[in-house]
């Protein structure tokens, strides 16, 4: 048995859950090793997950998927549906044999790797292969078969190898996509492009609130499955179900990898070590069984390699070019402190965890890549709020889940624990780490920020990092939350947030999109790309802003067109 990380890359050996059925690498001679996700007992029936049917029931409703790239392989995934009544949640369907071909080729002439396994209930008839013994930087083509039935086609790519000199990388990044605020167009923007090495989700890619409570503003798009608030192990199956029917998901999915890691509403909003805030401990059962069976369906249905103990922090690298530290905020965080606490700058609180800020810190001090990148899924800038008038600090603090009245920082964010960041950004000084990237989701909004080592003296003072946030998919952001026409607020807020913050380059408070980071040895740059709607399934994608971080500079600089 192997494991895609070096040990010294990730202290919980990242391997994933289950035992190998059968595999054969064809060329060259290794082992293709087969995993699952951990079995658990037979769930109730959820029938309204995907309508039941009477004549054959196609095989792979919820498309395919690769993920967490190596030098040598690549994680493959699918889920099955052998009977009509085998929907997701269920615990009902028969055991059921799924095939797997890794070709270097469209049309399968050159097949380097095929193996089979059994899918069950007991995983959600989820399956997952690690295929390793693949060559470096390459394309492939995958799918799966069943019972005679052959999955889409899809595109995959393996890492460079940890020596190679990349000439450059070309990753999407997202964040926050709600199901019931609107269609998934960012995916299908991505996935049309055809250029991407791997595509980044910073967290937020389900939500867990019942239908019609989150960010619809009265309108719901398109209604959640289960429709109640997803509490248990058949609630988060059935929910992660559902969001993998989006046409436009299962696209992205087949045209790149995908590198994923948690936020809270993949378990519960606010989500902290001990509970969270949209948690009610008795009448929604314990934390420790909620959040169980939220990661063991996230693990399930994700192309994601867990680590032990069911984090989700680990590390890819990307030759000479850069490695990407992803990172766990949720599961060791001490619990939120409201704004007037002053418990802010309490050393005794973490966001990270010691065994986590250790290993980032190790990581980032011993990478002898050109860029560092960190996937951080809350935003590590400071944010000061300045001299935003009731009518927009109002809205803010509801976008951000916080009292409206008397706010004056977000303490879900880095800001909400000052000691770990003070002590990580001391370290980048201390050991003169350059061109460590933040890339960031959660805050449904863009912002273009330098980490200052002192925000008070900035810019008097150094930057010790870059930030890109990326804004959501579909969640609210503050012209839904206002509704106003796009932009109105932006035209207001973002002159006072930058007066406030003067690390802040950029900030768009009001649209909808993605980003595309493009990397070479000289410079990192994102494109942000906002949506002409969040409610049309045919939403254009139009180019907003770029900007860039060249190398050594430690800051942000406004660049006039994105990558050709």
């Amino acid at each position: 048995m192997t494991s895609g990380y070096r040990s010294s890359d990730n202290p919980n050996s990242a391997e994933p859950n289950g035992s190998s059925r059968s595999g054969e690498l064809l060329a060259p001679r290794r082992r293709t090793v087969v995993k699952a996700a951990a079995a658990t007992a037979a769930l109730a029936p959820l029938a309204t997950a995907v309508p039941a049917r009477a004549a054959e029931v196609p095989a792979f409703q919820h498309g395919v998927a690769s993920g967490d790239p190596l030098p040598d392989g690549i994680l493959l995934w699918t889920r099955v549906t052998p009977t009509a009544d085998a929907v997701p949640g269920s615990g009902l369907g028969p055991d059921t044999e799924v095939s797997w071909t890794v070709a270097t080729d469209k049309a399968f002439t050159d097949v380097v790797a095929k193996g089979s396994t059994k899918a069950s209930a007991t995983t959600d008839h989820t399956v997952k292969a690690d295929i390793r013994g693949l060559k470096p930087a390459t394309d492939y083509w995958f799918r799966f078969s069943c019972e005679g039935a052959d999955s889409p086609v899809a595109r995959t790519r393996t890492a460079p190898a940890a020596d190679a000199a990349v000439t450059g990388l070309r990753f999407g990044v997202v964040s926050c996509s709600n199901w019931e605020a609107g269609y998934f167009s960012a995916y299908r923007h991505l996935a049309a492009r055809g250029d991407l090495d791997a595509w980044l989700h910073l967290g937020d890619y389900i939500y867990e609130y019942p239908t019609g409570e989150y960010g619809t503003r009265g309108t719901v798009v398109r209604p959640h499955v289960p429709t109640h608030e997803t509490v248990t192990l058949a609630d988060y199956r059935a929910r992660h179900g559902r969001y993998k029917t989006d046409p436009d998901l299962q696209a992205l999915h087949r045209a790149a990898p995908a590198i994923a890691i948690w936020d809270d509403h993949e378990i519960a909003n606010d989500a902290w070590s001990g509970g969270a805030e949209n948690h009610t401990e008795g009448a929604e059962g314990t934390w420790s069984a909620r959040q169980s069976a939220a990661r063991q369906a996230y693990f399930e249905w994700m192309p994601v390699r867990p680590a032990v103990e069911g984090t989700t922090y680990r590390r890819l690298r990307f030759g000479k070019l850069a490695d990407l530290s992803l990172l766990d905020l949720r599961t060791f965080r001490s619990q939120q402190v409201s704004t007037g606490s002053g418990s802010v700058d309490d050393p005794s609180r973490t966001l990270t965890g010691r065994a986590q800020l250790d290993w980032l810190k190790a990581g980032l001090k011993s990478s002898g890549a050109t860029w560092r990148l960190v996937g951080n899924s809350v935003m590590i800038a400071p944010f000061a709020i300045g001299s935003l008038s009731a009518d927009l600090l109002r809205p803010l603090a509801k976008l951000l889940g916080l009292p409206q009245e008397g706010l004056a920082l977000n303490t879900d964010q880095w800001d909400g624990y000052t000691d770990d960041r003070r002590e990580l950004l001391a370290h980048l000084r201390d050991n003169a780490i350059r061109n460590t990237v933040f890339l960031t989701g959660d805050i449904h909004m863009a912002w273009a920020n330098d980490v200052p080592l002192d925000a008070g003296t900035y810019p008097l003072s150094a930057s010790a990092a870059t930030e890109f946030v990326v804004t959501s998919v579909t969640s609210d952001n503050l012209d839904d939350i206002l509704k106003v026409p796009e932009g109105t607020v932006s035209a207001v807020a973002a002159p006072l947030i930058r007066a406030a913050n003067r690390h802040v380059h950029w900030v768009d408070t009001d649209r909808h999109g993605y980003g595309v980071l493009d990397l070479t040895a000289e410079r990192a740059q994102m494109d942000y790309y906002v949506l002409s709607s969040r409610t049309s399934p045919t939403a254009t994608s139009t180019w907003a802003r770029s900007y860039r971080t060249r190398t050594g500079t430690q800051k942000v600089e406004r660049v006039n067109a994105p990558v050709r």
